[in-house]
């Protein structure tokens, strides 16, 4: 299947150099490799791929860092709006083999139509019979995940196609040690496949000690009869929250979570998908729905991030270097250009939590912080060009998730007492 889309592309590119060579108003600019109909091929092939390449699809639909270049940009944001569903009879055999033959007995009623696709799997409204009720009641209403056939066995295969894509014209810089990448999304993707373990983590954040004694938090009930490839949890109610009538959200709830699950529970939710989170505007509770891309980090790299996160906040170039290198951001021979494109990232990153910040602090456009971007983003290609090693492992799920929440704070223009917040949660910090 590689051979076959290898040559298809090979004919398109082939095809655009002899059209090239005998128009002379031709784009010469533009890679041969990424024509529309080549695009076109991909978008087709990926869009039926569905996990590796729907997930990076996702991810890069809500970014805003503008690291690849538009005619990879353009291909995965056409994939991510390219999902398609299971047939009826797929659906009914991966039920069958997960819940046995007689699944549908355990549903009052099962909407055989999903109400959402994501990248490995799609989503049912259903009823929970009342013998598989925990209280013996009717009416209980679940949303039953169903993984799409044979994702996890693909994995390797689908991310085959998606670094055939990103390397094609030799388009992509070296900086992005793109190997490093696709071995990470490799292993996340393997850890999503399983549904039993989205399972423990939704029930380990409803423990009083993560969310469950928080009352404006929810997070759904789990089915003891799910699966690793059939996930049923408690429907809940709400909007997405990157939908534009959730202004009535409290500001500091958009903001403070992302900081608990890093220095309180080292545990954390990190597909920043806008509709992984839901807002009921009657309960006044935001509601957490899906823990796939949920990561658990270990104290001794809380302790050097945070480290680091202090010594940028601070505007302490010595520590920030000294703290990057120890976290493996920094091998200690990088030259002048990238060491100071470096700590300036972080240093500006930080800069909501410096003591220096004019507080609330507002995000969007025309402010502070849309400056703030712009520089970064100014500043990626040095850093791509003479980065010597690629970022530590664990904080590929983290800066997604991060830059997904600092997008959203920008996106509902958030204006938010960034410092309060920050040393409401940092400073019970304990180190060692």
């Amino acid at each position: 299947m590689v051979t076959g889309l290898a040559a298809s592309l090979s004919y398109g590119a082939a095809s655009e150099l002899l059209r090239r060579s005998t128009t002379s108003h031709a784009d010469s600019t533009q890679p041969v490799m990424m024509t529309e109909a080549n695009v076109t091929r991909l978008v087709s092939k990926l869009s039926q791929m569905r996990g590796a390449a729907l997930k990076l699809g996702q991810f890069m639909s809500i970014q805003d860092t503008h690291l690849l270049p538009p005619e990879v940009d353009k291909i995965f944001r056409r994939v991510q709006d390219s999902a398609h569903y299971m047939p009826d009879w797929q659906m009914q055999q991966v039920l069958c083999t997960s819940l046995g033959e007689a699944w549908v007995d355990k549903f009052t009623s099962f909407d055989r139509v999903p109400f959402a696709a994501a990248s490995i799997g799609q989503v049912h409204h259903a009823v929970l019979a009342p013998s598989q009720s925990s209280s013996g009641e009717d009416g209980k209403r679940v949303a039953v995940k169903i993984q799409f056939p044979n994702i996890a066995n693909s994995i390797a295969s689908d991310l085959g196609y998606v670094k055939m894509v990103l390397t094609a014209g030799s388009l992509l810089p070296r900086g992005l040690f793109l190997d490093r990448t696709i071995q990470v999304m490799k292993d996340e993707l393997a850890d999503e496949c399983d549904y039993s373990r989205e399972a423990s983590f939704l029930e380990r954040y409803r423990r009083p000690d993560c969310l469950g004694a928080d009352a404006r938090f929810k997070v759904p009930w789990v089915w003891p009869g799910s699966t690793e490839r059939v996930l049923v949890m408690e429907h809940v109610d709400g909007v997405s929250i990157g939908d534009a009538v959730i202004g009535a959200l409290p500001q500091e709830e958009r903001n403070e979570l992302c900081l608990r699950e890093l220095f309180q529970f080292r545990l954390m939710q990190t597909d920043p998908n806008f509709t992984n989170f839901l807002w009921d505007s009657r309960a006044q509770q935001l509601s957490l729905v899906d823990f796939g891309a949920t990561r658990e980090y270990t104290k001794e790299f809380m302790d050097s991030w945070l480290h680091l996160l202090q010594a940028a906040a601070s505007e302490d170039r010595i520590a920030c270097a000294e703290w990057s290198q120890k976290l493996g951001y920094l091998t200690g021979e990088e030259n002048e250009v990238m060491l100071n494109a470096h700590i300036d990232t972080m240093v500006l990153l930080a800069t909501p939590f410096k003591l220096t910040t004019t507080q609330p602090f507002a995000f969007g456009s025309g402010t502070p912080w849309a400056d703030i971007t712009a520089q970064i983003r100014d500043k990626i290609p040095l850093m791509l060009k003479h980065r010597l090693t690629p970022p530590p492992r664990e904080t590929y799920s983290l800066n997604r998730k991060l830059s997904g929440a600092f997008l959203l704070a920008s996106r509902l223009r958030a204006v938010v007492d960034t410092k309060k917040l920050w040393d409401q949660v940092t400073d019970p910090y304990k180190f060692g």
